[in-house]
């Protein structure tokens, strides 16, 4: 009796420990596809190419994995579904990634994945527009969820416009130019990613209600990323005409961060988020966007030899802080969630926050 409650408990950890496992794993594949799209575009690879072989490349992987392990349980495609996938492969795959990336140009891999932190913030507002959110101002949880919003923001702010002195670690090589550059491009990047956060974020949304009506994770992440494929096309095409080598591709860097973003960080990423979402909603698969930050923000300095600054570094804490707010407020209601579920109360007159 004493080994199956001990199994029981394992497993009960183990069930709860899935989405957090996942989430950190999707925060390092995205760490990595900011070291090496740096190193694309710091090549000469176009950001309109690379946006479509990534999701070229995650096409010709999970479209073959969709249809044979979602053959019998994928629902039927209608219209509705097909108009909700044509516009998730254009916020994500196309809008949000080209800006992104047109953002990291200006700034730095570090700048760029320290402004993404304000996705779980805008993510959390857009989640309560569309009811997938809940709150009430008189509960701790509820609290705590707002106030690490706003301090997402803020610390987003303070990254953008308190620069300070900069950090001098040894491994970096100073540039004499690089900090007239940066204040030169800073707000211009600054704006693009921002952009591109909504775009994301609203994925993100769009992306949890239609897995209510088409609940196939794989095949889904195909249709994206096909879409994604053919719209990004359609924006290269147009943006790189009259320059066809753009559209080359060698044994190289450029090739590298292709393969590894189009598989990690489109096809794993999608699908992941897709899985999570089902159990813990969007607000808590972006949550965990300051760890991308600080791994990009550790490799960057030895990889690119990316300069420190110490206003990045205040804003980079201010918003860890407040997302673990967000990240402690969405565990309290998981496990208020969960607990009533157990006991099987049901209680139509009381608002339970999911």
């Amino acid at each position: 009796m004493m080994a199956q409650e001990q199994h029981q408990t394992k497993r009960k950890f183990y069930h709860r420990a899935k989405p957090f496992i996942a989430v950190i794993f999707l925060q390092f594949g995205l760490a990595g596809m900011d070291i090496l799209s740096k190193l694309a575009l710091n090549e000469g690879m176009s950001n309109y190419v690379f946006v479509v072989y990534r999701h070229a490349i995650a096409t010709i992987v999970f479209a073959p994995l969709a249809i044979f392990f979602e053959k019998n349980t994928r629902p039927k495609m209608t219209l509705s579904i097909f108009t909700k996938l044509i516009l998730l492969s254009i916020l994500e795959p196309v809008i949000d990634q080209n800006l992104y990336i047109l953002g990291m140009k200006n700034t730095t891999a570090t700048f760029a994945a320290a402004m993404c932190n304000i996705l779980p913030a805008i993510t959390f507002v857009m989640a309560c527009i569309f009811k997938l959110e809940k709150i009430r101002i008189n509960s701790t949880h509820s609290q705590a969820k707002v106030i690490g919003t706003i301090a997402t923001i803020a610390g987003a702010m303070v990254m953008t416009m308190v620069k300070g002195p900069i950090i001098q670690l040894f491994w970096t090589k100073p540039s004499s130019n690089s900090h007239s550059i940066d204040l030169k491009h800073t707000w211009k990047g600054a704006v693009m990613i921002t952009v591109g956060c909504f775009s994301w974020a609203s994925f993100m949304i769009l992306q949890a209600i239609t897995l209510r009506t088409y609940p196939a994770e794989l095949s889904l992440t195909a249709w994206i990323c096909f879409l994604g494929t053919f719209n990004g096309a359609i924006v290269a095409l147009v943006m790189e005409r009259g320059n066809p080598t753009a559209w080359a591709i060698h044994w190289d860097s450029k090739l590298l961060a292709a393969f590894y973003s189009g598989i990690v960080c489109s096809g794993l990423a999608y699908y992941i988020q897709g899985i999570v979402m089902k159990q813990r909603g969007p607000v808590f698969v972006t949550a965990f966007n300051p760890l991308s930050m600080v791994i990009v923000a550790i490799l960057s300095t030895f990889i690119l030899a990316e300069q420190m600054f110490i206003g990045r570094v205040i804003g980079a804490i201010v918003i860890v802080g407040g997302l673990y707010l967000v990240v402690w407020g969405k565990s309290k209601d998981f496990k208020s969630s969960e607990q009533l579920t157990d006991e099987e109360i049901m209680r139509p007159q009381q608002t339970i926050i999911v």
